[in-house]
């Protein structure tokens, strides 16, 4: 493991381990991490045969703990790698080629070494790159492009003229280049605005399940290299999110909303339209974010938890804050013209 994953090793270097484990529960033939430090003591009671673990916390889990140690600036980014090895060594990896039950135009591009599992439906002009899956029950509309190596699980709908690079994965029931939501209004009734655009997405980019990216109105909607998405995701038509976001469950990014690199958005955060955020920016969870955010750091957008009543009673004290302000100005200028009197 070393050798293909870096770090450095104490402990015997023939050692064998059939796959990774909690620290709590890690036996004799498994390996298991240590990423916060508050769990010394607990790695160092592990019965695990090897632990990865940064160069901060070994000297005091070598004290008692006896298997080998695999030390690393990065152990959550070690383990990650080490379960995509152990993965990959059971998983069977699908066969290439167009199941009998796919429906697939004669004019579409599908490499050979693709697999197009049952009951796919490939329509006219789609590419299908070298080593993508298309698992069944998919549809890929008509001109999409899917990148080499991706995977679409079952049922993902992926729609005509959109694209995704190499690596992708998008999980079940997500839904990519649906209509965004776009209407005019005229004396009350709204005019549906067709949705010309696309949805363009980068290499290495993981959807979750049942998330929805919305297709631009006239120009397209960008997912940048590496971002990650969560489940039941909503983004916004003509979106732009930038390389390496990430963006937890339940967050919802209103129409041309423009994102930069490297931000986090914690579950169920909410982005209104037409709003620039910068990069680095790490939104908390169920904030509501309002306004451009220009500057890098992390923002917070709620009101802390509490007991109802008294959520009820600061409600009302909000409500009153104008009439207070006034009264309060009324006072200042009462006590300024007493004191100037005096």
């Amino acid at each position: 493991m070393v050798e293909r994953f870096g770090g450095q090793l104490t402990g015997d270097p023939d050692l064998v381990v059939a796959s990774i484990a909690p620290l709590d529960s890690a036996g004799p033939t498994q390996i298991s991490f240590l990423s916060n430090s508050k769990l010394r003591a607990l790695a160092a009671q592990s019965e695990a045969a090897a632990l990865i673990l940064s160069p901060l916390d070994d000297p005091s889990v070598a004290a008692t703990y006896a298997g080998a140690r695999i030390v690393t600036t990065n152990p959550y980014a070690y383990f990650a790698r080490a379960a995509q090895y152990f993965v990959s060594l059971e998983e069977a990896a699908p066969s290439p080629g167009i199941h009998p039950s796919a429906v697939v135009d004669p004019s579409a591009e599908i490499d050979a070494s693709a697999h197009i599992g049952p009951h796919v439906t490939v329509e006219a002009g789609a590419v299908v790159k070298a080593g993508a899956v298309i698992d069944h029950g998919c549809f890929v509309g008509r001109e999409a492009v899917i990148g080499e190596g991706t995977h679409l699980f079952a049922n993902v709908t992926f729609h005509r003229k959109c694209v995704i690079g190499a690596r992708g994965i998008i999980h079940s029931g997500a839904v990519i280049g649906g209509d965004g939501f776009g209407f005019a209004n005229e004396a009350g009734v709204y005019i549906k605005i067709p949705q010309t655009g696309r949805v363009v997405i980068g290499d290495d980019v993981d959807i979750g399940s049942n998330t929805s990216i919305d297709r631009g109105a006239l120009a397209d909607t960008v997912i940048e290299d590496g971002v990650k998405l969560d489940n039941q995701i909503q983004i916004g038509h003509n979106c732009h999110i930038g390389k390496h976001t990430a963006m937890a469950g339940c967050v919802g990014v209103a129409g041309s909303a423009k994102i930069g690199s490297r931000c986090t958005f914690g579950g169920a955060a909410m982005v209104l339209g037409h709003l620039e955020i910068a990069d680095n920016v790490h939104i908390s969870s169920g904030s509501m974010v309002s306004r451009s955010v220009l500057e890098p750091g992390q923002y917070t957008g709620f009101y802390p938890l509490a007991k109802n009543a008294e959520w009820e009673k600061s409600a009302a004290i909000v409500r009153n804050l104008n009439s207070m302000r006034d009264k309060i100005r009324a006072l200042e200028k009462i006590i300024k013209t007493k004191t100037e009197q005096q």
